[in-house]
């Protein structure tokens, strides 16, 4: 795995934490806990969409050499998923709400 494409999987697993753990069930969360467990959702997420889909597709004709646009769009889903799913795991775990 190349670092580009680990850290896109953190930023937007860490976004989607964020955004689950705005969420009624994501509210007894620690906001600095949505952003890291929805980076290592986002890890995991990412790496369980590069099994599925084998690495991401080819280089289109017209694309610069070395970047793969399918690939990048694969592991934003993937991880904002991952991490987002987490953290819903992780809210529902600690009780829902805090209301």
């Amino acid at each position: 795995m190349d670092w580009i494409g680990m850290i896109v999987q953190l930023v937007s697993g860490a976004v989607g934490g964020t955004v689950v753990g705005r969420t009624n069930m994501g509210k007894a969360i620690d906001p600095v806990l949505k952003l890291v467990v929805g980076a290592i959702g986002g890890i995991g997420g990412g790496q369980l969409a590069g099994m599925v889909v084998g690495g991401g597709a080819a280089v289109a004709d017209g694309a610069a050499p070395g970047f793969d646009f399918a690939s990048l769009i694969t592991n934003v889903l993937a991880g904002g998923v991952g991490g987002g799913v987490l953290t819903g795991i992780l809210g529902m775990l600690k009780g829902g709400s805090k209301e």
